[in-house]
């Protein structure tokens, strides 16, 4: 669908070839036409994507429904967060952002592994500060923290 919107195809062919019945659904391929856009979209929705997180596994065994992956590939990209992506769909309530390292519905992806290296040193410096302070809860925190960007990594 992409290529064809690329390539200047009218939406009613784009249809046809992809069996849509709404304009709506076409319309997806002909938003993303955008090379940076298209980049971004295939690295975390195109086949053999490399994705980590919770909601990664979602993705790769198809649990989402179509509905749900519809809403994604429109909405993907305006639920970007510091270290990857939110797939929580709008029937799910308001997304938890302060927990997207351990949200089931975060992704990321090898774009943010130079945001997500910067976070975890970050996070070590905070667990020394906590240490100096003796502050033993805060080290556990941050330290979780660590091992949760250490496996998204």
């Amino acid at each position: 669908g992409t290529q064809l919107a690329e390539r200047g195809a009218r939406l009613d062919t784009i249809m046809s070839v992809l069996g849509h019945e709404s304009p709506a659904m076409s319309m997806v391929y002909a938003s993303i036409s955008d090379p940076e856009v298209l980049r971004d979209y295939r690295a975390v929705l195109g086949p053999g994507a490399v994705i980590a997180g919770p909601g990664a596994e979602a993705l790769r065994t198809g649990r989402l429904t179509a509905g749900a992956v519809d809403w994604l590939r429109t909405n993907f990209f305006k639920t970007e967060l510091e270290l990857g992506h939110c797939l929580r769909l709008p029937e799910e309530g308001p997304c938890e952002c302060d927990l997207y390292l351990t949200c089931s519905r975060f992704v990321t992806t090898p774009a943010y592994t130079p945001r997500l290296r910067e976070r975890r040193a970050v996070e070590l410096r905070l667990i020394e500060d906590a240490r100096e302070r003796g502050w033993g809860r805060e080290v556990e925190r941050h330290e979780c923290v660590v091992r949760r960007i250490d496996t998204l990594l």
